[in-house]
């Protein structure tokens, strides 16, 4: 875990840098004039050298679209391979933070940099804002030295990229790592048509939770138009309403035209296991893949990247099974 030397700060808006306006808080541009003076108020801080990189227009991270993330994406790249950055940190609205940390996860495996993500629950300079804590701590991990790969930094913790949920708004530890069964990543290698260079197009995505009294009418909705993949948020360990039969040949009808169907538990600590109900066997044999315990951030943001890669269903299906980046949990 070697200490960062140049460190590319990439900017793109949320919470830490918005100022007040007659509609509330907006997104502001000139947030590195603000970084620079705030550093030469904490001349004891060892931090590493950084450059400012600022997307625009930035944005309330509310207003994140899986098209943001491939800039984000692409910008990292730049930074690392054009600019001679050796880590990045990404600052970034808490709404969509986790998100946009899991897609990250994904678009960038085998990227030998640490990327980190920071925001804050109050801009900077309000008073008791997190801001420069979150933002000067996560340099200060750059600085000490963070393994490659994606994470969070928040309320003085680094945060699994592809397992970290917000959890709340009223307090200022407001992310969470949720758990996990093991520690290491399954999968040995990354396949070269996963690996962060390999170019990714956008794909259109739904998700859908499984509540009493849904209908076959509003999960055909939710597939209309060009949606190539479906996150179903089932209960428990992976059942739902097996006895609706409409409703089973909604999904069975989508995955034969090559939507790919991905199943994971509506609870915080679930685990998908088809196997345990009848009414879990029932929507496998629908075309349901097993999404373990991830985590719903997770389960898009893995199946954005492996459609973005121009994979079809099937293998889709292989590599959605495979642990990459420590995701599963199972």
């Amino acid at each position: 875990m070697p200490a960062s030397r140049k460190t590319l700060v990439l900017y793109t808006g949320g919470t830490i840098g918005m100022q007040q306006s007659a509609d509330g808080l907006m997104p502001a541009s000139g947030f590195a004039e603000r970084l620079r003076a705030q550093q030469l108020l904490q001349p004891g801080r060892a931090l590493p050298d950084w450059q400012f990189r600022e997307l625009l227009p930035p944005i309330d991270s509310a207003n994140m679209t899986p098209r943001h993330w491939l800039a984000i994406a692409a910008a990292i790249r730049q930074g690392v391979e054009q600019e001679g950055c050796d880590a990045v940190l990404v600052l970034h609205g808490t709404d969509t933070l986790a998100y946009s940390a899991a897609a990250l996860s994904f678009l960038l495996l085998g990227l030998e940099a640490p990327v980190l993500l920071t925001g804050s629950m109050l801009p900077a300079g309000v008073p008791g804002s997190d801001a420069w804590d979150n933002l000067f701590g996560a340099l200060q991990a750059l600085h000490d030295g963070a393994v490659a790969g994606v994470q969070l930094y928040f309320h003085d913790r680094l945060l699994h990229g592809a397992r970290a949920s917000k959890l709340g708004t009223a307090s200022l530890d407001a992310f969470a790592t949720l758990p996990r069964q093991r520690h290491e990543p399954r999968g040995s290698g990354i396949p070269p048509h996963l690996d962060y260079r390999q170019p990714r197009q956008p794909v259109e995505l739904a998700v859908l939770p499984l509540y009493p009294g849904i209908q076959a009418a509003q999960l055909r909705a939710a597939l209309a138009g060009n949606v190539r993949g479906l996150v179903l948020e089932c209960y428990g360990s992976g059942t739902g309403p097996s006895d609706d039969a409409e409703l089973l040949a909604a999904l069975a009808e989508a995955h034969a035209r090559g939507v790919v169907l991905v199943a994971i538990s509506q609870c915080p600590q679930g685990h998908v296991d088809f196997g345990l109900y009848a009414a879990g066997s029932r929507l496998a044999a629908c075309g349901l893949l097993d999404g373990g315990g991830m985590t719903r951030e997770a389960a898009l943001g893995k199946l954005f990247a492996l459609l973005g890669a121009g994979l079809t269903a099937a293998e889709v299906a292989h590599w959605f099974a495979v642990d990459l980046c420590g995701e599963r949990a199972d």
